[in-house]
């Protein structure tokens, strides 16, 4: 079993363009980070550190690119601060919903389950259009997504490829680069992803 320990931060943007980003303090690889980028007209980047942690996430997900550069994440307080090459990202954590609140309340060693992951993906995906809880990769692997806290994105400024995003918006439509996106309301998730290798 592969486990990734971290957040994922799901955000779109005026341009309509939608970004996903990784954090794993925890995986594999040691501390890592990605980014799946997502255009306007459903082409799918993307970018990751190195060329094995890229080689992993292209074999389980659908891109039509691949950039291999660093990436860089930094955190003061609220603010998230992701770059690379390409990608200069800023972004501004607010308060937890209801969803978050719920996230909280359940046991730790009850939201890290893989079996408790399976019990509420019919629910996640009935209260947030696009999100699975549970999987399989494109590589016919088995892939839990266990959150365990959700705070929403409340302001973000995005620069890629040396065009400005714009001001921050929905993911609408839903990212397509497995069998789930992220939540529809630009959010950060708590999360320990675990993947049956």
């Amino acid at each position: 079993m592969l486990r990734f320990d971290g957040a994922i931060a799901g955000l779109g943007t005026a341009s309509g363009t939608r970004i996903v980003v990784g954090m794993w303090p925890l995986s594999p690889f040691g501390p890592v980070t990605d980014v799946m980028v997502q255009r306007p007209d459903g082409h799918r980047i993307l970018l990751a550190p190195t060329e094995e942690f890229a080689g992993f996430i292209r074999s389980m997900y659908e891109f039509d690119e691949v950039r291999v550069e660093p990436v860089l994440r930094m955190r003061d307080g609220r603010t998230w601060m992701i770059s690379s090459d390409d990608l200069a990202l800023t972004f501004e954590v607010g308060g937890r919903p209801p969803v978050g609140l719920a996230l909280l309340a359940v046991p730790r060693t009850v939201a890290r389950s893989r079996w408790w992951a399976g019990a509420v993906s019919p629910i996640a995906r009935m209260a947030m259009h696009g999100i699975r809880t549970r999987g399989r990769t494109t590589d016919g692997r088995r892939e839990w997504y266990c959150a365990q806290d959700l705070r929403h994105i409340v302001a973000a400024d995005a620069r890629f490829d040396g065009h400005d995003l714009g001001e921050l918006r929905p993911v609408d439509p839903p990212v397509g680069f497995g069998f789930s996106s992220v939540p529809p309301r630009p959010s950060l998730v708590r999360v320990l992803t675990q993947i049956a290798d």
